[in-house]
């Protein structure tokens, strides 16, 4: 029986395909400025967005489920592009968790070309929360994990040390 570690481990193409758009969505972006904001608990927005779209891939992978995977990472990757830490007390961050999926969004089309399945993606991915649903199922895999990802972080468990391993470069 495979343990949970051997399952959310991507198959060696997916995860050479995860860091080919990591390392591109770098380069294109201001995504690094992420890892100067706090997202949840001690986790920083960085961390977050890594740990979220690679648990995407593995979910998809898990549940063998016919997506856009380029678009799937890179509007992970995006979803929370924010570019502000919203814990400093600042008029402009208030009511963060309706409105930062607008800021997120904008921020990601000023900075790189976003398609329809990425846009539904950020635009989305804070549902219920906010009332419009995804329409896609790359978002409606977002959402889950995206959720997952956040009480993990809330919870103070270990830090996403494998992830940060792979990604550094």
């Amino acid at each position: 029986m495979k343990s949970i570690k051997e399952y959310l481990k991507l198959e060696e193409s997916k995860e050479q395909k995860f860091l080919k758009l990591y390392q591109e969505i770098m380069q294109d972006t201001r995504l690094e400025e992420m890892e100067a904001c706090i997202q949840h608990g001690r986790t920083d927005c960085l961390s977050h967005s890594i740990a979220v779209a690679y648990y995407c891939m593995a979910l998809v992978q898990i549940l063998s489920l016919r997506v856009d995977e380029q678009s799937l990472i890179r509007g992970a990757l995006l979803h929370d592009y924010f570019l502000y830490d919203w814990h400093q007390k600042d008029k402009s961050h208030s009511l963060h968790g309706f409105r930062h999926p607008a800021t997120s969004l904008r921020n990601a089309k000023r900075d790189t070309r976003i398609n329809r399945i990425e846009e539904d993606m950020i635009k989305h991915h804070m549902f219920p929360l906010t009332l419009q649903p995804p329409k896609s199922k790359e978002a409606v895999v977002l959402c889950l994990v995206d959720k997952a990802c956040s009480i993990y972080e809330l919870r103070r468990i270990k830090r996403y040390r494998r992830l940060s391993r792979l990604v550094m470069v």
